[in-house]
């Protein structure tokens, strides 16, 4: 089975060929970064016209490098959702397009479980698992069971931890994404340094704008006492945080569900401090953690066209939608994951 994979909920546009829901034929992405850096955060509709500008290439050098052309392509998968809309928009048309034209199946993908199958890419993976999704627009706790339904256990209530990162970043004027640059200077701080507060916030729930507001203040505080302070001690003390209440509530998750398997997911999934802790963490309780690798990590069209294969084997909520003679993705009944 192949599976042409197209991805552009964001600033990166990526198409990729899976074979049989495990082999990576090709996953090219084109990213947007550099272009974004200026404004300190993505542009969408400055994110839109890339995509348009690049997917058409982008596609023909993913064919090319997987060694194959669209008449062995018996799939299309496509994220429908989340995203900014007018970058869907772009790889939804794109693929409608090509469906239309060469008669192939496409199956819609919710962005967040493409992030999750990422896992299973690499890893086998046996289910029931946890889901610790962790992006700059997410952050969610996601019980997978033996048939692969998702279950959201719970969410942030404000800000995403990536989002956290990326406005912590550019109080400090470390420039976006926050995300790497935070992570690599808080190896040269002291955590204990400078005080942030725990969230008082119950059950699988997350809430980072305390944490967020606490550097703020703490940087403008400072900046108008015209003291110095150590960015490398607000990242190791942020970063610590952060991490400490992700891993506490990802291993309560694992441990009230009976679960022996916790996934990473998402952008954050990264991050260094993140993994190496939740992995100490996981081990005390025998609970064994998969991440994916750094290019996996970041959106990327090979998550999706895996999301697209399990949905084929095992099914859920969302529906195949073949004849776009009659529709379109737009008026598909699909249920909100």
């Amino acid at each position: 089975m192949i599976i042409l994979g197209i991805e552009t909920s964001c600033d990166e546009t990526s198409i990729s060929v899976l074979k049989d829901g495990k082999e990576i034929l090709s996953n090219y992405i084109s990213s947007q970064i550099d272009i974004h850096k200026e404004y300190g955060g993505v542009v969408p509709e400055i994110a839109s016209r890339h995509h348009i500008k690049n997917i058409a290439t982008i596609m023909e050098v993913s064919l090319k490098e997987a060694g194959i052309t669209l008449d062995d392509v018996d799939y299309i998968a496509v994220t429908y959702a989340p995203g900014l809309i007018g970058a869907l928009l772009v790889g939804i048309s794109f693929a409608k397009g090509i469906a239309y034209g060469r008669g192939i199946p496409i199956i819609p993908v919710h962005h967040i479980k493409g992030h999750i199958y990422a896992n299973f890419l690499e890893h086998k993976v046996e289910l029931p698992a946890i889901a610790l999704v962790v992006s700059g627009g997410h952050t969610n706790i996601i019980h997978i069971d033996i048939n692969h339904k998702f279950t959201n256990l719970g969410g942030t209530l404000d800000d995403a931890v990536g989002e956290s990162y990326d406005k912590v970043s550019r109080v400090m004027g470390l420039g976006y994404p926050g995300g790497p640059v935070i992570d690599q200077l808080s190896y040269e701080g002291d955590p204990n340094n400078i005080y942030m507060p725990e969230p008082k916030v119950g059950g699988y729930e997350f809430s980072f704008s305390g944490v967020k507001t606490s550097v703020i203040n703490y940087v403008n505080k400072m900046n108008m006492k015209k003291e110095k302070y150590n960015p490398a001690d607000i990242a190791a003390s942020f970063q610590n945080r952060v991490v400490d209440i992700l891993c506490k509530k990802t291993i309560k998750a694992a441990l009230e569900k009976k679960v022996k398997n916790i996934v990473i997911a998402g952008g954050v999934a990264a991050n260094s401090l993140l993994r190496k802790e939740l992995l100490c963490r996981a081990k005390l309780e025998d609970i064994e953690v998969f991440y994916p690798s750094i290019k996996l990590c970041t959106d990327n069209a090979g998550m999706i066209a895996a999301a697209g294969y399990y949905k084929l084997v095992y099914g859920d909520s969302d529906k195949i939608f073949a004849d776009l003679k009659l529709n379109g993705i737009a008026n598909m009944e699909i249920e909100e994951d």
